[in-house]
């Protein structure tokens, strides 16, 4: 690309993503940071307009904003809404559209302003999914070359340092493609996807947690070790028995109400201290 169409397309990216304002204004704001960035008395090699390109994008990012590329080659515009964990234990995030995410530990996610009508979000790490239903915004998810199109279901998203990415369906469907792929992959729940080293592969998992005539406090165990609340129960219930098949990735107040009505016990939930006492 020679000099004159990487100053065109420098001028093309801040027309279309400066924000909402008169032409005027616009034309002026590109001409004061053109003047502050080159000199148009020197003659640019490719090099330091790509050292400006850096600089936009490092301005944008700064505001907001930043470009990339969806899997498809689309160029999309996302403004940097960055949630990241830093800590040891799984971090829920509520979205705009009240779709809600469990972010591992050492991973990030990142999504537009207007994610309540475009609903795309990128992943680095690991998380679980669990989407609000919504046709007429379909919630896509960009993870390295993949894509995961949902309408409304829970799924997990894993990346791996050598940037093999792994889909697991729990419930619902999705649609799996890949950059450069024209094939789509259907995925039902108990399969996941993982694509690595140019290679899609779909094959089962399980998706379920059996409980076979154990006792309940096995349960309070299970439910401390995935969720982080501590269940106490009465203990004339310590040895009660209970045969029960749940989702890996149930919802933990389903589970709680269960135990309810399985043996007619009051529950209270302290989140604060993430303690849940039957009575």
């Amino acid at each position: 690309m020679d000099d004159k169409n990487i100053e065109e397309e420098l001028k093309r990216i801040w027309d279309e993503n400066s924000e909402p304002q008169p032409n005027h204004i616009k034309e002026a704001s590109w001409q004061e940071f053109q003047a502050k960035t080159f000199s148009p008395k020197r003659k640019f090699k490719p090099w330091r307009y790509a050292a400006a390109a850096a600089v936009l994008i490092f301005m944008f990012v700064g505001a907001g904003i930043y470009f990339t590329k969806d899997p498809l080659g689309n160029t999309i515009l996302v403004a940097s809404n960055v949630v990241e964990n830093l800590t040891s234990k799984v971090k829920t995030v509520k979205l705009p559209d009240n779709s809600i995410v469990e972010l591992n530990p050492n991973s990030k996610i990142i999504y537009a302003n207007d994610f309540a009508v475009n609903r795309k979000i990128a992943i680095e790490g690991e998380a679980y999914f669990k989407v609000t239903k919504d046709k007429k915004h379909p919630f896509q998810v960009f993870c390295h070359e993949t894509t995961t199109t949902v309408l409304g279901t829970s799924f997990t998203v894993q990346a791996n340092v050598a940037q093999e990415v792994t889909v697991s369906l729990y419930e619902g469907s999705v649609r799996m493609n890949v950059k450069g792929q024209t094939k789509n992959w259907i995925l039902k729940p108990g399969e996941k996807f993982t694509y690595g080293n140019k290679t899609a592969v779909v094959e089962e998992f399980n998706r379920f947690t059996d409980f076979d005539n154990e006792k309940l406090t096995s349960l309070c165990t299970y439910v401390e070790m995935n969720y982080g609340y501590k269940m106490s129960i009465p203990q004339e219930y310590a040895n009660q028995r209970i045969t029960l098949r749940i989702n890996k990735k149930e919802d933990l107040k389903t589970i709680v109400q269960l135990i309810s009505e399985m043996y007619n016990l009051n529950f209270e939930i302290n989140d604060e201290v993430k303690q849940i006492s039957f009575q």
